[in-house]
């Protein structure tokens, strides 16, 4: 049985039991997402001169991967490892909370107002971490602004340790520390008339409602935008009016509400899961940029899809989260 050691503590791993799942099961905090490999929010080193599985370093830079870089959620360790995260002494920034509204039964919208400037692009990500120490992270659904804040939209989870917290005991003025955003998943200048496809599931229309008001209010994109939002059912549906708005702003802009469930109004949702029904009309996506966000069997699936109908993989853009 294999061992690893983290924060001068060492466990062992079960059989078929990954790196992350291990450090979760002995009550570790440490950041991650969607827990298949793509979102990188996981992203640990290890600290002896032995080589990680490859397949764990799947989609790292050459760099990461020569300083033994890896995705803790996808690593099986074949040796015993000593683990650190990747900036030990990372910088945490400090924000006050100044709305809270809940959107649905079970989505919430968090505004946090960050104490200095901050720097950041519109459907990048950052890692929250309340007092207890507990780490999750969120995508951010709106664009840079004077006021420096930052929008989430966070699902509250039955058995989720920070959503439920913020959910019950996160107020108006408290602080929450976050820190510097990461991620690829943002506009890119440059191709204005480039036509963009959108696809999420659930809150991950989050990060791709940050991209659309920042290509559309800050870029003037006038390349054809379509966005695909999906879920089980209507309540997960919770922005559907300012996508509506948006789209009789923008003639450019298309807005298509999915449900994979009971549908209670034939004329207004389309019946199907979200990267399907999305794929199935666009089938030809050579010159597109592709955005998917949502859950990772799905964004996984999508992206596979976008790829074989076309879409260079440079321009193919994802973010997995649980949801």
């Amino acid at each position: 049985m294999k061992r690893i050691k983290f924060d001068e503590q060492f466990f062992e791993i079960d059989p078929n039991e990954t790196v992350l799942q291990s450090l979760l099961r002995n009550n570790m905090q440490v950041p991650y997402g969607c827990k298949a490999g793509v979102c990188q929010s996981c992203l640990m080193r290890c600290l002896d001169e032995i080589p990680v599985p490859s397949s764990s370093q799947i989609g790292l830079s050459a760099l990461q991967q020569k300083e033994n870089y890896f995705l803790a959620c996808v690593c099986m360790p074949e040796n015993d490892m000593t683990l650190a995260l990747p900036n030990k002494e990372q910088v945490w920034l400090e924000a006050k909370v100044v709305e809270k509204e809940f959107v649905s039964d079970n989505v919430m919208i968090l505004t946090i107002q960050s104490k200095d400037p901050f720097a950041f692009f519109a459907g990048q990500f950052v890692n929250l971490r309340n007092r207890a120490g507990t780490i999750r992270s969120y995508s951010i659904a709106n664009t840079p602004n004077a006021a420096h804040t930052l929008v989430f939209h966070i699902r509250i989870l039955p058995n989720g340790q920070f959503s439920r917290w913020a959910a019950s005991e996160l107020d108006i003025g408290m602080t929450l520390s976050f820190s510097h955003a990461q991620g690829n998943c943002h506009y890119l200048e440059g191709k204005s008339e480039q036509s963009l496809l959108l696809i999420g599931s659930g809150t991950g229309l989050a990060p791709l409602y940050g991209i659309i008001e920042d290509a559309l209010e800050n870029h003037h994109h006038t390349g054809e935008i379509h966005l695909f939002h999906g879920s089980r059912d209507a309540t997960g549906l919770y922005f559907e009016t300012k996508l509506d708005e948006l789209s009789q702003h923008h003639a450019n802009f298309h807005y298509t509400p999915c449900l994979s469930g009971v549908n209670p109004d034939k004329h207004r949702y389309t019946q199907g899961r979200v990267n399907q029904i999305a794929l199935e009309k666009f089938t030809k996506l050579d010159g597109w940029r592709v955005y998917l966000c949502g859950q990772s069997d799905m964004v996984l699936q999508s992206k596979r899809m976008a790829y074989l109908q076309g879409a260079a993989l440079k321009e193919i853009f994802a973010d997995a989260f649980l949801s």
